[in-house]
């Protein structure tokens, strides 16, 4: 996919929110948004730049979302961050996400948006949908800390993937987020990787199959996967 910074052109408009949104499809009778997070560091002021590994991991979910989501109504972009950490309180892949989606409402009027992000790009995944524009959350191995608010997600949507091999984010701590998220008012679903680790490699067709449905049927555009169908109607995360 041909990626450009959001004004179209070589980057002339530099407001934060032109800056941090990078699509890769905006057709004119777009209906809704689906917007990719890719990973970093927990600290880190480095620049974070589209060929580090974190970013190339994304990669292959956009060709499955490029796939399954409808090319003619459907708006396609990713997150860029200005840091590869999310240092402390500063939550800076955070504030760039919410930059982002400014923008994207600023471009689009308002369309629903599915934000699917992974490892600290599912952190500020759940994070940014207090925004307005969010409906929904697909979270890939999301870095879930203990006491990460949930109310946020009351009335969205909320797909969590996880390997049960993940070394790097823990998936009992997503499991816990998911439950608490689901109290808060979240209509959630967990999905469990087997064999799945952190970088999404092993099993990759299974993370980027079912994320990629979880996506188009959260977006109400196509069915979702069967493990997400089920679910959705579980207590406990189906195992795929």
């Amino acid at each position: 996919m041909r990626s450009t910074t959001a004004d179209g052109g070589a980057g002339a408009d530099t407001s934060p929110g032109a800056r941090a949104l990078v699509l890769a499809r905006e057709p004119a009778g777009a209906r809704h948004v689906a917007l990719l997070l890719h990973g970093g560091r927990s600290e880190g002021r480095q620049t974070a730049r589209p060929w580090q590994l974190a970013a190339l991991r994304m990669r292959p979910f956009a060709h499955a979302l490029s796939r399954v989501l409808p090319a003619g109504s459907t708006v396609l972009g990713t997150v860029r961050y200005r840091y590869r950490g999310w240092n402390g309180g500063a939550a800076d892949a955070l504030g760039d996400t919410v930059a982002a989606l400014d923008e994207l409402e600023r471009r689009t009027g308002g369309l629903p948006v599915v934000l699917l992000g992974h490892s600290m790009g599912g952190r500020a995944a759940l994070r940014a949908a207090a925004h307005p524009s969010v409906r929904a959350v697909v979270a890939l191995a999301p870095w879930c800390p203990e006491g990460e608010p949930v109310e946020q997600l009351a009335g969205a949507g909320l797909v969590v993937l996880h390997g049960d091999h993940d070394r790097v984010t823990s998936a009992r701590a997503s499991w816990a987020l998911l439950r608490r998220a689901e109290a808060a008012g979240a209509r959630g679903a967990g999905v469990c990787v087997a064999g799945g680790e952190h970088t999404m490699l092993r099993r990759a067709p299974v993370w980027q199959r079912t994320a990629a449905g979880a996506v188009a049927g959260l977006l109400e555009v196509g069915p979702y996967p069967a493990a997400v169908t089920k679910a959705f109607a579980s207590e406990e995360p189906v195992t795929v």
